[in-house]
């Protein structure tokens, strides 16, 4: 994980042992109140992002073009939209955990699993209709929760389900 965060390189191995450490220290801290996976991803994830913004304060080295005589920029242009999007996934997560357990289980096969409505119903043992209004119910509350002013049907599931 860390190393889709930063990218496959040695700062992805640092976030890694960064986080490992973090894990171990921090057992005797773990409350239960989540799974212990979500624990060690949310862990994981901050040492990924604490790893990006060290590598944003890092002296650079200059590159020169040898035919223009211009700096080249070594960095990744890309690392502040990573950042970006790992922030929008963890505002994403706290989001859906805050969601009535019903109303999550159904977003989260929807929207996360790439289940069908008809499988959603069966894994949960509910009608369709009440599958249909779980998770237009969830999504309503996500897009309130995570301050989008489109209206709840123009949420689409990337599962392409409706």
């Amino acid at each position: 994980m860390c190393a889709r965060i930063v990218g496959g390189t040695r700062d992805a191995d640092d976030a890694t042992q960064n986080a490992m450490i973090s894990i171990v220290r921090s057992l005797d801290r773990f409350d239960g109140r989540a799974a212990f996976s979500t624990w060690a991803y949310r862990i994981a994830t901050n040492a990924a992002l604490d790893e990006l913004r060290r590598r944003t304060r890092r002296p650079n080295l200059q590159l020169v073009d040898e035919e223009s005589g211009d700096t080249l920029e070594p960095t990744d242009p890309l690392s502040h939209r990573q950042v970006d999007a790992v922030v929008d996934r963890m505002a994403i997560d706290d989001a859906l955990a805050s969601l009535p357990a019903d109303f999550r289980a159904a977003v989260v096969l929807c929207d996360v699993s790439g289940l069908g409505y008809a499988e959603i119903a069966d894994v949960l043992a509910v009608p369709l209709g009440t599958v249909k209004s779980r998770i237009a119910r969830g999504r309503a509350i996500l897009v309130e929760m995570l301050g989008n002013h489109s209206s709840p049907g123009d949420v689409q599931s990337p599962s392409g389900h409706e």
